[in-house]
């Protein structure tokens, strides 16, 4: 599971300008007005390499001094519920407050690791004025400049330090096979997912109804088919952000993301009869941002029986919006008539048998060599990149770790040529492939190249030159 980091503090101190500088993104509004954040939003970033779930939260504040106070410090309370660490924000300028106190001593009963990020420090004079933050005796204290980007990069030094041990999963690993497909189904409120649960289980296993907003939380159903275990994981209705209500509902769609982290198959479910919307496609981004296996299922096709216009055009604005992820396969389904829905489980496994798909070291160099032989990447600043040896650590998605001299300058579209050339290679038809570049060290494993792999050599020189003749 992705660790989750809670961003807390009192009002305008910078929370949600940290989270846009965390996550590389402008989701978080900014505005020097207290309160604007009250919300929690959530984004990716990177901590030294590891990928974390980053939560920007409303300002910490007594509850009469706001609108909708009790709705913030809810949405702040579910925050540190679940996350792994939490980050503290005060503001260096102003120095500390009465209600920084009150929220240290709030963090302090969480139990959790705590890092207090002191923001709008910009040099090294308010940085002395601010050292009065240790104060708060919470441990250890970072100052920081979230809108310059000063001290961020040992912030995110000392996140990675305080996380809890990266949950290997030990099948991933060692290669064994798991018996139990984990199956999640996404899509929009009322698109029928419940019903594709009952109609593949054969049983009314969880509420169906019109309204939508039903299934309030995710849902685990287990059962056998065919001597195969499965467990199918119901989601509650995933609206656009700006229609997602306060409260319980924020709550389930918190839990339906989580979902998706400990899914290995998502089956994305989009009502054929309203086409797809672009939450249709923000929800299957998810899932391929999480490398995990994706089936789309055209629900309710069968209203659109008879009418082949409207049939190609959600065809049509299906295979354009899977450019991004061709490996996808695409189903047509009527969960209330039963129909196509005996196609999802074969599907499923599928994907399942390409999701835990390996390459021996040896093969995965030379299909290396070949692409790099066959497209030289760019030189970048008068440096010709070098890639020395690719090695699979795992499955579940297929995870190809790649070492290259200077990871920081591979085009992304070079990088998608190399993840797209070993997906062919692996013979990943219906499977993501996840694909890390990483700088060499240490000693290359068995099977890699002794020279590394690194295009045309250059002539050699001349004994009698070489020799100084």
């Amino acid at each position: 599971m992705t660790p989750i980091i809670a961003i807390v503090g009192r009002p305008n101190v910078g929370k949600s300008t940290l989270f846009n500088r965390l996550t590389k993104t402008r989701r978080a509004l900014v505005h020097d007005l207290p309160g604007v954040t009250r919300d929690r939003l959530y984004g990716q970033a990177q901590a030294e390499g590891r990928r974390i779930t980053v939560v920007d939260t409303g300002g910490y504040d007594p509850p009469m001094d706001q609108a909708f106070a009790d709705e913030v410090h809810a949405q702040v309370e579910l925050a540190l519920d679940q996350a792994d660490l939490v980050l503290f924000i005060a503001d260096g300028r102003v120095g500390i407050s009465p209600l920084d106190h009150e929220v240290a001593q709030r963090l302090r009963r969480t139990k959790k690791p705590v890092i207090v990020a002191v923001n709008k420090v910009d040099d090294e004079r308010l940085e002395d004025a601010a050292q009065e933050f240790h104060a708060l005796g919470l441990e250890p204290v970072h100052f920081i400049s979230a809108s310059h980007g000063r001290g961020v990069r040992d912030l995110l030094r000392e996140i990675a330090a305080l996380l809890p041990p990266e949950e290997e999963d030990k099948k991933e690993t060692d290669g064994a096979e798991e018996p139990t497909v984990r199956v999640a189904l996404l899509g929009r409120p009322n698109v029928g997912k419940s019903s594709l649960v009952n109609a593949l289980t054969g049983e009314a296993r969880v509420v169906v109804s019109d309204v939508p907003g039903t299934t309030r939380d995710a849902v685990d159903t287990p059962f056998t088919f065919k001597g195969k275990e499965y467990v199918l994981i119901d989601t509650a209705g995933i609206r656009r952000q700006g229609k997602v209500e306060r409260g319980l509902e924020k709550a389930g769609v918190f839990r339906s993301l989580r979902a998706l982290e400990r899914a290995h198959v998502a089956v994305c479910v989009i009502d054929a009869s309203e086409g797809v919307t672009d939450h249709d496609l923000h929800l299957v981004g998810q899932a391929v941002e999480n490398y995990r296996g994706l089936i789309l299922a055209l629900n309710k096709w069968d209203l659109l029986r008879g009418d082949q216009h409207r049939q190609s055009e959600v065809k049509h604005r299906i295979e354009r919006a899977l450019r991004f992820a061709p490996w996808a396969p695409v189903l047509t389904t009527s969960a209330l008539g039963k129909k196509g829905v005996s196609g999802i489980l074969p599907a499923v496994d599928q994907v399942y048998a390409d999701y835990n798909r390996r390459a021996d070291t040896g093969p995965l160099n030379r299909a290396l060599e070949t692409m790099v032989e066959r497209h030289q990447p760019a030189v970048r600043r008068g440096r010709r990149l070098k890639f020395f040896y690719a090695t699979q650590v795992g499955v579940r998605p297929p995870h190809v770790v790649v070492f290259v001299n200077d990871p920081g300058e591979v085009h992304f579209s070079y990088r998608r040529y190399l993840a797209n050339g070993l997906r062919s290679f692996m013979g990943l038809e219906r499977s993501p492939l996840r694909l890390t570049l990483k700088e060499r060290t240490g000693n290359r494993p068995k099977g890699a190249a002794r020279g590394g792999v690194r295009g045309p050599a250059k002539p050699r020189a001349k004994e009698g030159k070489k020799r100084g003749a």
